[in-house]
């Protein structure tokens, strides 16, 4: 899958940004900056990370100005070092101070949200690492293609691709067995998930079959059983440790034998990559 999100999605949600950052006009760029005036500037990163969103930095330069050439050094994907070129970005120095801060701010966080997913990936061997839909509003896409580039898996990307039964929609159905007798009953090829907490709940929902069981919340000892119960009652079933699983822990959830690790963290708490902007040349 690649690593990219939709164009349309980076056009409009870059479009919607720069609208909210520029309002009435970059004044300072304006008044300081000779219309005419072309340079060349780079992108930084000033520290090591997994880069992601070069796409979207392009796309906010080339939103600006039609002349704007921005040449990537580096692609979504690859592990960079502290003082990397990651991109090059020619053209009317107005639209490229003006950019500037929007296109770091996607860079920074999209990275950010890669580097993390890489940390993750590379402690859960042999499990998979996914992502959840705790993303930040707008920009779910942009963010789902971070965690790829990091080499992450993505869960649904809204309520319209799976039916992910939680406790919630157990608690109002009454029972996990109901839930999903009635989801069967709309004749829908739609993969199920459910959420469990208990071996109880472990044990009702394998007899049941579903592409999925998720184990929310439970310890390394729970899961253990609880992936030697599903493996024996439901063995086509795929099973997903939930819940908690931090960088520390992650490593201890792969070794209960879950094929998938579903981490809100990817994308709720990833901390950004720290890369800058300079003008290293003007005319």
């Amino acid at each position: 899958m690649s690593t990219r999100a939709p164009a349309a999605s980076i056009a409009r949600l870059v479009r919607q940004v720069l609208d909210e950052d520029i309002g009435c006009g970059d004044i300072t760029t304006m008044w300081t900056v000779p219309a005419n005036a072309r340079g060349t500037a780079q992108l930084i990163a000033r520290e090591a990370g997994v880069i992601a969103g070069l796409d979207v930095a392009r796309a906010v330069f080339r939103a600006l100005s039609r002349s704007v050439r921005f040449a990537a050094m580096v692609r979504d994907g690859q592990c960079v070092r502290r003082g990397t070129v990651l991109a090059e970005v020619r053209g009317p120095l107005r639209a490229i101070l003006t950019g500037e801060r929007v296109a770091l701010n996607f860079l920074q966080r999209l990275s950010g949200v890669a580097t993390l997913t890489r940390a993750y990936v590379e402690r859960a061997k042999p499990a998979k690492v996914l992502d959840t839909r705790k993303t930040t509003p707008g920009l779910r896409a942009l963010e789902k293609a971070a965690v790829r580039a990091g080499g992450g898996l993505n869960h649904r990307f809204g309520l319209d691709d799976l039916v992910l039964i939680k406790n919630n929609h157990i608690a109002a159905a009454g029972s996990i067995t109901t839930a999903v007798r009635r989801v069967r009953q709309r004749g829908s090829q739609q993969r199920i998930e459910v959420e469990t907490r208990t071996l109880d709940e472990v044990r009702e929902a394998a007899a049941l079959t579903p592409d999925i069981v998720m184990l929310d919340n439970m310890t390394p000892a729970q899961m253990r059983k609880a992936v030697a119960l599903i493996r024996s009652m439901s063995p086509r079933t795929t099973i997903e440790a939930s819940g908690g699983v931090t960088r520390g822990r992650v490593g201890a959830v792969a070794k209960t034998g879950v094929d998938w690790i579903s981490v809100g963290a990817l994308t709720h708490s990833a901390p950004a990559l720290d890369i800058a902007l300079r003008v290293a040349h003007t005319v």
